[in-house]
């Protein structure tokens, strides 16, 4: 075993994988790395397979789950082989494995780790996540707060983030008074709000802000005749975002200026759904994208669990760092009513296929993936992890042998 990782870790140096990539084409991408930080590599073989878990389709979950529970029934028939066991100890095995195993989905969500951050290389763009929640939406982590959100962000290479909770501004207006000035960088945290337009979910940027009543009196839902009326005015009509999953069939985009309707779409979305949607309806996203002018973007939908950021929307933003919070955020929805597809850049981190046959061999096509994707100082840490282990447990069996 020790061998056959070995062989992996420094045989995958000559296939190598950018961590990040094009969300749109899979391409490489230009103006920005993803920078991996001491304690990220120091602990690497945690931050890159926790991340990736972080990062799993619903069907990747669930075929993780059923390999990690076959190889673990293989393991203890090619053991009972050799020691009889008896059936209530096998038990407690199998239940211990299974304890395991969620406790390490439990590490995935909130486990403290360092996070891999998005440095980009142009003084130019900057890069917003348009969907994130804390602790006052009803699925949010609870005490998830909007410091955290800001640190969360600021971690993960952010330099605005929108705040979309379901059915509230109380996660906004405890971003208002914050110190936005985090690790040196400039960041803002922007207001918006998740709602349900004709069924389907859709964030609205600055909602509760410059853009009051355009729901119903509960949050829940827009208002047709509230953001016809909001809409008037071609340039300053509200920016609404069609979130995944969903069904891309009933949404209704905007059909031009002056007119209310959907001007972006996520094609990234870090929920387990949301991340299945986006590979399997990719090409229609893209498809819906070109043909109706929407602008793609980035969504974390981080609701506080995981320390991994799915991507991120790039935007050019001349001379950004000197801009307040309200015109930042007029300058975010003017790029994308004014240039709509052509106007953003979505970068996302480079995961396993999620193709029927690519989740079919799961375990060993997100190990391959990760493999391929790690920096020289990850490749050292993962052998020092590797032969560290294997030394410990030689050592622990040679001094328990008599």
């Amino acid at each position: 075993m020790v061998g056959a990782l070995t062989l992996l870790v420094l045989g995958t140096a000559f296939r190598p994988l950018d961590p990040i990539r094009d969300a749109v084409n899979g391409g490489l991408v230009i103006d920005a790395r993803l920078e991996r930080s001491l304690g990220y590599t120091v602990v690497g073989p945690l931050s890159g397979l926790l991340d990736a878990m972080t990062l799993f389709t619903v069907g990747q979950i669930i075929a993780f789950t059923l390999w990690s529970l076959g190889l673990y029934a293989v393991a203890r028939f090619v053991r009972r082989r050799h020691a009889a066991v008896s059936i209530g100890r096998e038990a407690f095995y199998a239940v211990s494995a299974f304890v395991a195993l969620l406790l390490v989905y439990a590490a995935a969500a909130v486990l403290p780790r360092p996070m891999a951050q998005l440095i980009i290389t142009r003084s130019d763009v900057i890069a917003v996540d348009f969907h994130t929640h804390t602790g006052y939406s009803h699925d949010g982590r609870p005490g998830w707060s909007a410091a955290d959100v800001r640190d969360w962000h600021a971690a993960a290479g952010y330099n605005a983030a929108y705040i979309t909770d379901h059915a509230t501004f109380d996660g906004v207006k405890d971003a208002l008074p914050l110190d936005t000035t985090v690790a040196g960088q400039g960041f803002t945290l922007l207001p918006g709000l998740e709602a349900f337009y004709h069924g389907e979910h859709v964030n609205i940027l600055n909602a509760g802000v410059r853009f009051k009543g355009t729901t119903t009196a509960d949050m829940r839902t827009v208002d047709d005749q509230a953001l016809l009326m909001a809409s008037q005015f071609p340039g300053l009509e509200p920016v609404l975002i069609e979130t995944i999953p969903g069904d891309l069939s009933m949404m209704i985009p905007a059909p031009g200026p002056g007119a209310p309707g959907v001007r972006a779409i996520e094609i990234v979305d870090g929920s387990p759904r949301g991340m299945s949607q986006a590979r399997r309806s990719h090409d229609l996203i893209v498809h819906l994208a070109d043909s109706l002018n929407l602008a793609l973007v980035a969504g974390s939908d981080n609701h506080g669990w995981g320390k991994t950021a799915p991507g991120w929307t790039l935007i050019r933003v001349p001379e950004w760092r000197g801009l307040g919070p309200d015109v930042l955020a007029k300058e975010i929805e003017r790029v994308i009513r004014q240039a709509g597809r052509a106007g953003t850049h979505v970068v996302e981190r480079t995961t396993a296929g999620a193709r029927p046959i690519d989740v079919a061999v799961t375990l060993p096509a997100v190990l391959w993936t990760v493999m391929r994707t790690l920096s020289s100082g990850e490749r050292f840490a993962w052998l020092v992890w590797i032969w560290g282990a294997w030394l410990i447990a030689r050592l622990v069996r040679s001094r328990s042998t008599p």
